[in-house]
């Protein structure tokens, strides 16, 4: 497959499948993406690669080895506030505004703010070479499968994933200046500033795990168990270094650190273990499932989290354990007729908090570390299959205790004041989905409507402190959201189809001050061949031609939420075509 579209987008794909051979199967698979940055100046690089090889040792046993590569880098966009969206911002120097506020392709000539230090404006770090992501990685693994009766199931999956990357940000000259004074005389060999840093993180580590379960059927039930364990280290740095000249576009001088950030390892180790009886009833009719599932992680964060432990000369090793050896799920499907069910369920889920990393880096050793996140999860619903129409709806509730957020309180044990994550208190969220399809008669089926319609009610429970956020609606929650497919094929090798999404407005922050609109998007596709047009030995054929964001509306679409002030956001990408061609040989 080939495609072309906006912003110079190319991207190729290739696909090689071996067939089955004495047992014998696999395929590998490449794609290569390269386009320009909708929004501002720079690329989006990514290559990807997939292999899998299968080896049936017998009709009731299999081995497979898995091989998945992402090789990603781009350049950044920023983040804008509503006034940066509206060009009523009073500190915008370059006249940016709207969706397309994007860094700079250039090194803007600004007055110095310090003497002597030509690039001392901290206005310089909108230069776009000053936002850089890059990533790479690789997930190895092993499953196997061996069905030792018609009764018993044993399966097995090991692997074993390999990371790395890095982030360029810029800090200005009187942040750099400030950091570098509070360690010039703690730490040797740091430079004076120059003028805006090149400020890189890097990340980098592996994974590996294993998860096995055996499967046993008795009569009228199905028992389940199985294990999960996990060992995930990670290393993390992060410094600013001087450029030459101090110039935002000037070569990076990685041996002239000017102060230092973090230089950290982390580690989690997980184990879960679970089981689950499914019993069939009433001639099958009636089908229960009961489990519960135990699950206990080991965390450790050591060495330099923040610039205060390069200050105070310490490298602290803090572990925690969060864990919950009881986690009932339940659930039922009741065949009310051939094409009628009504089902429920019941389920506790615990989870090592998000972010744990960042969590553990902010505050001093003698912060708190937080509770785990959990939740208890209800749902009810009835779902019907006549014929031309399918529909599902369902009520559901869920309870969240411990929601994390960043907040500035006294450090246990002392009289300094720190920002850093706390649990504060329970969230609520509860409503009613409902989504179905229908292919109707009088078109001879060859139109389908598929489409959802979501009523969400989140809400907190709690104030934390004197931050009143009880009874407030959590942020980037829309209350409606509403999805909607019609596909129309006329014959067999065409197809024409017209999607449309739509929400409401969201607060962005906390306590409910700032909000944003909703609004709708639509997009479209034809798509000719069908997988039926061949061309001699080149088979399948395939042209598809796709619109993203067809009216081209423009709004405001990730929200980077605050807790009481005002946020920042990602302006939805504009309107974009993508034309692909794909065979088979």
């Amino acid at each position: 497959a080939a495609t072309t579209g906006s912003n110079e987008l190319e991207r190729t794909f290739v696909k090689v499948q071996t067939g089955k051979w004495h047992g014998l199967s696999a395929y590998l698979s490449r794609s290569n993406q390269i386009s320009n940055q909708w929004r501002g100046p720079g690329t989006f690089d990514r290559e990807h690669w997939e292999a899998k090889i299968r080896y049936e040792l017998s009709p009731a046993a299999s081995i497979q080895f898995g091989f998945v590569s992402n090789d990603y880098f781009d350049y950044d966009s920023p983040t804008i506030n509503k006034l940066q969206y509206a060009g009523t911002a009073a500190t915008e120097l370059f006249g940016r505004k709207g969706r397309y506020f994007g860094y700079l392709p250039y090194v803007p000539d600004l007055p110095a703010t310090a003497p002597g230090i030509t690039y001392s404006n901290t206005a310089h770090n909108q230069y776009y070479l000053q936002a850089i992501n890059s990533r790479d990685d690789a997930l190895y693994t092993m499953n196997a499968v061996f069905e030792a009766s018609s009764e018993l199931r044993l399966t097995a999956t090991g692997y074993f994933e390999d990371k790395k990357g890095y982030g360029v940000s810029p800090e200005a000259y009187s942040t750099s200046l400030a950091s570098h004074n509070a360690q010039r005389l703690i730490l040797p060999g740091l430079f004076a500033p120059r003028g805006l840093q090149y400020g890189l993180s890097t990340v980098d580590g592996d994974r590996q795990g294993l998860l096995a379960n055996a499967t046993y059927k008795m009569g009228n039930q199905e028992l389940l168990a199985g294990f999960w364990v996990e060992v995930d280290d990670y290393h993390r740095t992060q410094n600013r270094f001087n450029q030459v000249g101090g110039n935002p576009a000037g070569q990076p001088l990685l041996n002239e650190f000017v102060h230092r950030q973090r230089d950290f390892n982390s580690k989690r180790e997980s184990i879960q273990l679970y089981a689950k009886d499914v019993i069939s009833l009433m001639e099958n009719r009636l089908k229960i499932e009961l489990g519960i599932k135990s699950l206990d992680v080991d965390y450790e964060i050591a060495g330099y989290r923040n610039p205060a432990d390069y200050i105070n000369r310490r490298q602290p090793k803090i572990s925690d354990d969060f864990s919950d050896n009881f986690l009932p799920q339940a659930g039922l499907v009741f065949s009310v007729n051939a094409t009628d069910q009504f089902f429920a369920s019941y389920a506790e889920n615990y989870a090592l908090p998000r972010g744990a990393d960042d969590i553990y880096a902010t505050a001093s050793p003698a912060a708190p570390g937080p509770e785990a996140e959990t939740a208890k999860n209800y749902e009810l619903g009835y779902r019907l299959n006549r014929g031309p129409v399918n529909l599902v709806a369902a009520v559901y509730f869920t309870s969240f205790t411990n929601r994390l957020q960043a907040f500035a309180s006294v450090v246990p044990g002392s009289t300094q004041i720190e920002t850093f994550f706390q649990n504060v208190g329970s969230v609520e969220s509860s409503g009613v989905e409902v989504s179905g399809g229908y292919r109707p008669e009088f078109f001879s089926k060859k139109l389908s409507l598929n489409g959802s319609a979501t009523y969400n009610k989140v809400e907190f429970k709690d104030n934390y402190g004197t931050v009143m956020i009880a009874g407030k609606t959590v942020p980037d929650s829309p209350e409606y959201i509403f999805q909607g497919t019609a596909t129309y094929e006329p014959v067999a090798w065409a197809a024409v189809s017209f999607s449309a999404r739509a929400l409401t407005s969201r607060f962005s922050n906390f306590v409910n001050t700032e909000s944003i609109g909703g609004y709708s998007v639509y997009s479209a596709y034809v798509d000719l061949g069908g997988g039926r047009l061949s061309l001699g030995p080149v088979k399948n054929v395939k042209v598809r031609f796709n619109v993203e964001n067809l009216f081209d509306k423009d709004y405001l679409g990730t929200i980077s939420t605050t807790a009481t002030t005002n946020a920042v956001f990602r302006p939805g990408p504009d309107r974009t075509f993508q034309l692909t061609v794909s065979a088979a040989f």
